[in-house]
């Protein structure tokens, strides 16, 4: 078996910079997945303390924060109240998300973070490199560049805070 790339360069299916910058999205995805690969719903759901959420509601934030984001780049528009609401446990954790977030097996966390994925892919194909560059109706002090490039660097924190968890899974039970 041949080593996967890990090279930054142009994709197919997408604009240089786009496909430079899904590379990026998709090696976070890929190695977020990895971090949790084999977790039961016990080990999605341990607290390592009273304050720290869990594996799963950081998975459940991963994905709601990148649909979001597909609402100011894409619908150039800021979620709705509804919307916000709908996603407010995941979008901001904390006890609400400790209470509610729970009970998930793996499989549903990943088919959630795949659909949005999915969303993503699909409307990062339908544009091109200016519009990258352009500023957002939605959020004008940042333009669509920026916020896919914080959709990668919010996932790999959380992807760090899910790795120190799973190394402690068990230490505080």
């Amino acid at each position: 078996m041949q080593p996967r790339s890990v090279r930054i360069e142009p994709l197919a299916g997408y604009t240089p910079t786009i496909g430079r910058l899904v590379s990026m999205l998709e090696y976070a995805r890929e190695t977020t997945l990895a971090a949790v690969a084999g977790l039961s719903i016990a080990e999605l759901d341990h607290l390592h303390d009273e304050r720290s959420n869990s594996i799963g509601a950081l998975l459940a934030h991963i994905a709601v924060s990148e649909r979001g984001y597909q609402c100011l780049t894409f619908e150039d528009r800021a979620p709705t109240a509804d919307e916000t609401a709908a996603w407010e446990p995941a979008l901001t954790l904390g006890a609400e998300a400790r209470r509610v977030l729970r009970g998930k097996p793996l499989e549903e966390y990943v088919h959630e973070l795949s659909e949005v994925r999915r969303v993503t892919l699909a409307g990062l194909a339908a544009r091109d490199d200016a519009w990258l560059e352009g500023a957002l109706t939605a959020a004008p002090r940042m333009n669509a560049h920026w916020a896919w490039f914080h959709v990668a660097e919010h996932e790999i924190n959380h992807r760090g805070q899910i790795r120190w968890l799973r190394a402690r899974l068990g230490a505080n039970s």
